[in-house]
């Protein structure tokens, strides 16, 4: 178990002060979901489980590998080192993808094999200034867009900005512009499949230093125009793009919610998409772009547990300690839109990262949209297209025009990122934690309609479905202009003890464990340092250790509460801190934002 917290309380918080803690307890309720053919129905988890810190290991989820002329390599000496391996051995030098790590491509060898290139990498391998490396693997990431045939006539008013929506309910972002708060100063880039630069409402707020094509490696983010595709099917960055930043009074379209802010597109989902295609693109330009907005996944098939590789998690991670001068990038990313497959975004190590901003939908009526998933990860959502006879979103198109159906959570992450980015500019001086606390604090759960809303421990509602609720600009503006910014992270890692024997579950059945811990209080008393102690609970993580039994033919889900956690102070009143949280297999999720 992980418990990821602040050193000391922000001056802002509606919780109890915690002066001493006596013990944690946390109940864990697994659920196995199997769909598989099988000769045996069980399955055994260890007591002894463990949390890895740095990295977590998704290549059990992986299907049939499709191995890629690309490699990733970590070489001694610095880049000039790197191009002079890459030439000795027959390679073409791509750049770096993070610092001290390259990126590789071999061209005498075909786009896709099932089998690793052994020849190629061993010759690497065996190289002494080499530290490490890995042939790329083809990646199976889909767009968050959700297609639905639209008969009626182009709504001439954007309904979710400029309270059109029933109730009058939108997301607050007018009375945000009325103060001069439109982006200025901010950087959003669109991390898809494309970016049309010329665009008539993009091409005034086009930056090129925030854009990259990875795909074709080299500067120009432009999509690959299908003549024959009447779909357009690299329409999806472009129309992500206008959402945040598309320019106002210019007579064409609509325009972005942060509508001063400069907007750039990374393409990299227009072909192969690999481990290192997906660190360039989080690590670009760290210091000149504020907001990465990424709507894709792996697939919402309901039986894919998949997510960041080795480059991508220390990407993620040297995003957040380096990116923005320090104060951390900002990742925002779309939950997911597999719910008529079932599909749980816990499953999605890239939404269920503590590093990213996750963010579902909401329909223009409040209520649930048909393709939502359900899980904790969702911090909160945006208003997006819901059922027949509900509105979808305006937005830029390709071909220099506009569509008033972009759909789905990929037309929420979007809305989210542009949020972000009216409040940075704001306050340009806010962390990454800041802005996730911004979101909880400040997203309204009026008016959304789930049946599973909860109070939590510290009284705030909560939903699986919609997070803490609808995003609220002007409220994160007003909050942020007062904000004192978080203390640094720490974390607190605790281990179950050994049994010596495992605990068999059979399928479809709920197993109860319970882990006691004091909150590393022990441990930092022992060091003689105190503050790597428990006292504010900000993220929560845990990594079960389990075998299974069986031919695996899909994915073992497994489903974990965290009922209770109890605090006393001194005085030895008790207090309770509830929340939920799902783990499955190989990576953590981690979701917890409230101090209590």
């Amino acid at each position: 178990m992980r418990y990821i917290f602040p050193s000391y309380p922000p001056n802002l918080f509606r919780s109890v002060q915690i002066c001493k803690i006596c013990s944690l307890l946390c109940i864990f309720i697994i659920t196995l979901k199997v769909c598989c053919c099988s000769t045996d129905n069980n399955f055994s988890v260890q007591h002894n489980a463990t949390v890895k810190p740095d990295l977590f290991d998704f290549s059990q989820s992986k299907k049939k590998a499709l191995y890629t002329p690309y490699w990733a390599v970590e070489i001694k000496g610095g880049e000039e080192a790197a191009r002079a391996v890459a030439e000795k051995y027959g390679f073409l030098y791509l750049g770096e993808i993070l610092p001290g790590i390259y990126h590789f491509k071999h061209n005498r060898l075909s786009k896709r094999s099932v089998r690793q290139n052994n020849f190629y990498h061993d010759q690497l391998a065996n190289d002494e200034q080499v530290v490490w490396l890995e042939q790329q693997v083809a990646k199976i990431r889909v767009k968050r867009d959700v297609h639905i045939p639209v008969s009626d006539p182009k709504w001439p008013q954007m309904w979710y900005l400029n309270r059109g929506g029933p109730g009058g309910l939108d997301m607050n972002v007018r009375s945000v512009w009325a103060r001069g708060y439109t982006g200025q100063g901010v950087v959003v880039t669109i991390l898809d499949d494309g970016l049309e630069t010329d665009h008539p409402d993009l091409k005034d707020n086009y930056d090129p230093f925030a854009s990259y094509d990875v795909n074709s490696n080299d500067d120009n983010p432009e999509p690959r125009y299908l003549t024959r595709d009447k779909s357009n099917t690299n329409r999806h960055g472009t129309r992500c793009a206008g959402e945040v930043a598309a320019a106002a009074n210019n007579s064409v379209c609509g325009l972005g919610i942060a509508y001063k802010a400069r907007i750039g597109g990374v393409r990299m989902l227009d072909g192969d998409v690999t481990d290192a295609m997906e660190s360039r693109s989080l690590s670009h330009q760290l210091q000149h772009i504020d907001v990465y907005s990424a709507s894709w996944g792996p697939e919402d098939d309901g039986k894919t547990v998949d997510g960041p590789g080795k480059l991508a998690q220390m990407a993620f991670r040297n995003g957040i300690q380096m990116g923005r001068r320090g104060l951390g990038s900002i990742f925002v990313w779309a939950s997911g839109n597999g719910g008529t497959s079932h599909d749980n975004c816990n499953c999605d190590g890239y939404t269920n990262s503590i590093y990213t901003l996750g963010v579902g939908s909401v329909s223009e009526h409040g209520s649930v949209p048909w393709y939502a998933e359900l899980c904790s990860s969702t911090l909160a959502v945006t208003y997006s297209s819901g059922g027949r006879g509900e509105r979808g979103v305006i937005t830029t198109d390709l071909n220099h025009t506009c569509t008033d159906n972009h759909s789905g959570t990929s037309a929420s992450a979007p809305l989210a990122a542009g949020i972000c980015a009216l409040t940075l500019s704001a306050n340009p001086n806010l962390t990454w934690r800041d802005l996730q606390y911004l979101v909880v604090y400040t997203a309204r759960p009026d008016g959304l309609y789930a049946d599973d809303w909860h109070v939590n421990g510290v009284g705030r509602r909560v939903s699986h479905a919609f997070g803490y609720g609808l995003m609220d600009a002007a409220a994160m503006v007003d909050l942020a202009l007062n904000w004192t910014n978080v203390p640094p992270q720490r974390v607190c890692e605790a281990q179950a003890p050994m049994t010596g024997s495992p605990i068999t579950i059979r399928q479809m059945s709920k197993e109860n464990l319970a882990l006691t811990t004091d909150g590393c209080e022990s441990a930092a008393a022992l060091a003689g340092d105190l503050s790597h102690r428990v006292v504010h609970l900000e993220h929560v993580q845990a990594k079960p250790n389990t075998n299974t039994h069986m031919n695996i033919i899909s994915i073992y889900i497994f489903e974990i509460e965290l009922i209770n956690v109890y605090w006393k102070n001194q005085n030895k009143k008790q207090w309770e801190h509830t929340f939920l949280i799902t783990i499955f297999r190989n990576f953590p999720l981690s979701l917890t934002l409230e101090y209590g």
